[in-house]
């Protein structure tokens, strides 16, 4: 049998066959299903989207040639963005296509590659692929039409394309609820904040955090390679943030490399964001500082970090904060760890909560109240 997900399909109606959740039986019954993109629905966490769409990658495509091939292909991957919509809608699914079929060995496939659906803040269901990179798949299905608020988050690890959204002949669509505030809080760093290893691309820490918060963000997670380069830092500085949070530590290897390119950093994003709070991070707790060599290494890093933000704050910059990654992940918390180094559910969850209250403070938004705290 061929396929449903195919731009051959009429735009807007179709009969398709669904199997809802655990059900065998198989139900044929009248989908509208919208082309993606359709302004009926709107599109988080990537800035460039309106220049790059449909596509959705996380950089501009502009800036290819200007950014090492490792940064860019990993900007393909949309983690952090995310489908919001309100709809009364009694059946909701979505047409997806994989440029490729997940292969991580630590991370859940649904992580690397699902698109995790949230119905009124709740996790709901994931799509995601089998044997095949092409997947069409009922998500939502209720006897009760009322208005509800929908969010897809997009894979963490691998790319996707969102060919159709289908609900329902009779469903409305309307706008979703406006975020606490209106600009985005800005995310750059390592695999850990691209997401590494989350169990769902709904469970980064930064989702979580826009859960608690109602806030919108842009993850600018680079795994691997998330080192610092100029030319990420004033393609970061063109986005009109609420705050900038800055966990690169990790990528670079040695102090001296990273205090090459740790404060410029800072400097190139405070150039264009006199007022807007930065919060730097020192690296959380790994298990592989046991290691001596490890240990020492890391803490020479943490010192560039906290010298850099020292030196800026000197200088009369009162909008930088420092946070210590051992308050946000700490070895009181060795189980919130996938492989020794990056964050399972339990400790993204940890690293949500504890720092959201910083990011409440610098945003002026009431304290939340969070779930391990």
């Amino acid at each position: 049998m061929k396929p449903f997900c195919n731009f051959q399909k009429p735009k807007y109606l179709c009969l398709a066959l669904v199997t809802l959740f655990s059900l065998n039986a198989a139900a044929q019954e009248e989908i509208n299903w919208i082309e993606f993109p359709d302004p009926a629905f709107e599109v988080n966490g990537l800035p460039w989207y309106e220049e790059n769409k449909p596509d959705l990658f996380r950089l501009p495509k502009r800036v290819e040639p200007l950014v090492r091939e490792a940064v860019w292909k990993l900007g393909k991957s949309p983690s952090g963005a995310r489908i919001r919509f309100k709809s009364d809608c009694t059946t909701l699914g979505i047409c997806i296509k994989y440029p490729r079929l997940s292969g991580m060995s630590n991370m859940h496939v649904f992580g690397q590659s699902g698109v995790d659906l949230y119905v009124d803040g709740r996790y709901t269901a994931t799509a995601i692929h089998h044997k095949e990179v092409e997947v069409e798949q009922i998500l939502f299905k209720t006897t009760i039409p009322k208005l509800r608020e929908f969010v897809f988050y997009l894979p963490l690890y691998n790319g996707v394309e969102i060919q159709n959204i289908g609900v329902n002949p009779d469903a409305v669509i309307q706008s979703p609820r406006p975020f606490s505030i209106p600009k985005p809080v800005v995310f750059y760093g390592t695999s850990i904040t691209q997401g590494g290893c989350a169990s769902r691309s709904g469970m980064s820490y930064q989702a979580i955090l826009g859960r608690i918060l109602n806030i919108d963000f842009v993850n600018l997670g680079f795994s691997g390679n998330g080192k610092g380069e100029k030319e990420v830092a004033e393609t970061i500085a063109e986005i009109d943030a609420s705050c900038f949070v800055m966990d690169f530590m990790a990528n670079n290897r040695s102090a001296e490399g990273l205090a090459k390119v740790y404060e410029p950093f800072l400097r190139i994003i405070r150039a264009q964001h006199p007022e807007t709070p930065i919060i730097a991070i020192t690296r959380i707790y790994a298990i592989r500082g046991n290691s001596l060599s490890f240990n020492e290494n890391s803490e020479a890093k943490r010192d560039v970090v906290r010298a850099a933000v020292a030196k800026l704050q000197e200088e009369g910059d009162k909008n930088l904060i420092l946070v210590e990654g051992y308050d946000l992940l700490g070895p009181d918390l060795a189980d919130g760890l996938v492989d020794g180094s990056h964050p399972n559910d339990l400790g993204f969850q940890a690293m949500a909560d504890r720092l959201a209250p910083t990011l409440a403070q610098v945003l002026n938004l009431h304290q939340p109240r969070t779930l391990t705290q």
